[in-house]
């Protein structure tokens, strides 16, 4: 049996460099979240994207999804969706007098969970399994998911009318929670002049977007990023940030160990994008906030007084002494 080719630190950065050139082909104005998604796709993180409708949410991940050449699926979540519609159903073939599996959209390497707090609970939790542990159950039955399996979910922070808050358990298997803006003047200008004179949707390869790696490559990236150590006073650092937001007096619900453990990881693969073999403290503190901003719950008081989680996470980070 050959041993599987394992990737250089040098070979990753220069492979998310041009991942990173393909996705701007269609992207204006997002290179941090760019970047960070580049960041969840390594370390094997979903990430939950919120921002106000046309900020290029959807087009980002399928954008994204191209240049990494992964097989893409897409669910645009409905008040009326079922969990059968996500995973899929046995149905009885009266010729051979078996079941067979109907496979649903959630078999797919990268999946877009479109508004995903549009849909009730009950199929929210459908994904939870194969968010956890890349499978799903169906009549008893356990079906493997890809080994590249990513959840890339929208939501819409405007509305609240016909939306369902996600659970605190379905939050916390989201790597990242990422916040998209408007662009800025220059960027908005250049988002006109691209696509102002377009006729139809948009669509990333129109635009030039190619694939420059595919799943084979892609599977040997943990093996770069195993390359990367974190030292102890590294791993000493993200526990303390994490139980300090268990001790916050502003914070009713903190940060779980699951949190701790994805932040170090998270801190690897952003070391290794940079193509070093061990992490610092600037790793974890450019990872905190969109790590934690979706496992923290302020407390009434704090409510009341319109503090921010954005900003109380900025201050613990502050306030908590990183190594030297």
């Amino acid at each position: 049996m050959s041993t599987p080719e394992v990737m250089s630190l040098a070979d990753l950065r220069a492979l998310a460099g041009k991942i990173r050139a393909e996705v701007t082909k269609a992207i204006i104005g997002q290179d941090e979240m760019v970047d960070l998604l580049l960041v969840a796709m390594v370390s094997e993180g979903h990430v939950l994207l919120e921002g106000p409708p046309g900020t290029a949410k959807t087009f980002l991940a399928q954008s994204f999804a191209t240049a990494l050449g992964l097989d893409f699926g897409r669910i645009q979540f409905t008040p009326d969706l079922l969990p059968g519609d996500i995973l899929g159903s046995n149905l009885f073939n009266f010729q051979t007098s078996q079941f067979t599996l109907t496979r649903g959209p959630i078999f797919c390497e990268l999946l877009l969970a479109d508004e995903i707090n549009r849909t009730p609970p009950k199929t929210q939790a459908a994904l939870l399994e194969a968010m956890q542990e890349r499978r799903v159950t169906l009549d008893g039955e356990t079906h493997a998911l890809s080994d590249r399996f990513l959840v890339l979910a929208t939501q819409n922070p405007i509305e609240n009318q016909g939306v369902y808050p996600l659970p605190e358990a379905q939050l916390d298997r989201f790597l990242f929670k990422l916040l998209v803006p408007y662009p800025g003047e220059r960027e908005e200008a250049a988002i006109v002049a691209r696509y102002g004179q377009r006729q139809g949707p948009p669509r990333p390869a129109d635009l030039g977007v190619e694939a420059v790696t595919d799943s084979a490559t892609l599977s040997q990236i943990s093996a770069a990023v195993s390359q990367v150590t974190v030292a102890e006073e590294i791993v000493d650092y993200v526990v303390r940030l994490v139980r300090a937001t268990r001790d916050h007096a502003e914070l009713s619900v903190g940060a779980s160990p699951r949190a701790a453990v994805l932040i170090a990881n998270a801190a690897r693969a952003r070391a290794a994008l940079d193509g070093r073999d061990y992490v610092i403290p600037d790793d974890v503190k450019a990872l905190a906030v969109p790590t934690l901003r979706h496992r923290l719950t302020l407390s009434p008081a704090a409510e009341i007084e319109g503090r921010d989680l954005e900003s109380l996470v900025s201050e613990l980070v502050e306030s908590t002494e990183a190594p030297r």
